[in-house]
């Protein structure tokens, strides 16, 4: 187990008495920000072993669709020793992605290859962009940040129309445990007018006795990475406002402003783990624009601000429990 700690990306393959999930998000947009894809293998074991199957859900920005394909639990493989993840002819790593979907639905064929991946800054004592909070096994979900930016090399065949993702922009994220939390927010976009990226995730999070609302938030601007998370003591506010999100985190040096934009027409609803099952939970759009502006608390001047596309932005459960005005 301490080798999956310390590499958060590999499969955990926790104990499977009890509902357990586990799944890779792998998110690419073409050179032109014209075309933006989801891939998301994974694996679902339930109480009732009959419910027990591998997945690989596939989001479609553009056209605003979502495909759910199911496989046998059997069919999914992994690596003990690096993030290397097959279900039947599909393989997920590190390195790419080879896809072979066919069904009455979707057709997906080709190879992705993957260069210059960022990762989240970590170490043994904080591992992954959760940290510490890795150590601690009784978690309902965690969450990590396999690569906050990354180029892409390749093509994809999807429904007969072929997509050349070569000079595109790529982003990596996994989830694994009981249940999605029973609320939270996510923001995700590397597609600025400069080498800029941003991950954002808030959620609800059962702890002993009680409850507390944690956040991850990194933004990466040209070499620099801030950090806003629970850990580093950063602090956090919310609101809501005509469908979208607004955020102020601020950590001992600088302020972060999150504006998010988009059209409930561009949602669509993924599964998600809940009580035992693979549920239609996960309200997301990969058609998003999302403001940042990056304020130094000291002079209180603007470091950075842009306006990003091709967003990926996601929420469920008891949102309004997030928001604090």
């Amino acid at each position: 187990m301490i080798k999956q700690i310390l590499n958060p990306d590999l499969f955990h393959k926790k104990s499977r008495r009890k509902s357990y999930f586990e799944g890779w998000y792998f998110k690419l947009v073409d050179k032109e920000e014209k075309n933006s894809y989801v891939f998301i293998p994974g694996i679902f074991y339930s109480k009732d072993d009959n419910y027990s199957h591998a997945f690989i859900q596939v989001l479609c920005g553009e056209e605003v669709l979502y495909y759910y394909n199911k496989y046998s639990k059997e069919s999914f493989k992994w690596s003990n020793n690096k993030f290397l993840i097959n279900i039947e002819k599909n393989i997920f790593s590190a390195k790419g992605i080879q896809l072979d979907i066919n069904n009455e639905n979707i057709n997906v064929e080709g190879k992705i290859l993957f260069k210059d991946l960022v990762k989240w800054p970590d170490s043994k004592l904080n591992p992954g962009s959760m940290g510490f909070y890795n150590y601690i096994q009784f978690m309902q979900c965690y969450s990590q940040v396999s690569s906050i930016d990354m180029n892409l090399q390749g093509y994809l065949n999807i429904n007969d129309r072929k997509i050349n993702f070569t000079g595109g922009k790529g982003y990596i994220e996994k989830n694994w445990g009981r249940d999605f939390p029973y609320a939270w927010i996510w923001v995700q976009c590397n597609n600025f007018s400069n080498n800029t990226s941003l991950t954002c995730s808030i959620g609800q999070v059962p702890f002993l006795l009680g409850s507390f609302d944690g956040f991850l938030i990194g933004v990466l601007i040209e070499d620099t990475f801030h950090k806003f998370t629970t850990i580093n003591g950063s602090n956090l506010r919310t609101w809501w406002k005509n469908g979208d999100f607004i955020m102020e985190c601020r950590n001992k040096k600088y302020t972060l402003h999150i504006i998010t934009e988009t059209n409930k027409e561009d949602y669509v609803i993924c599964n998600a783990p809940r009580e035992d099952k693979m549920i239609p939970l996960a309200k997301e759009t990969l058609k998003g624009k999302v403001f940042i502006k990056l304020i130094c608390n000291r002079t209180g001047s603007t470091i950075y601000e842009d306006m990003g596309i091709c967003a990926g932005i996601e929420y469920g459960g008891r949102v309004e429990e997030l928001i604090k005005n």
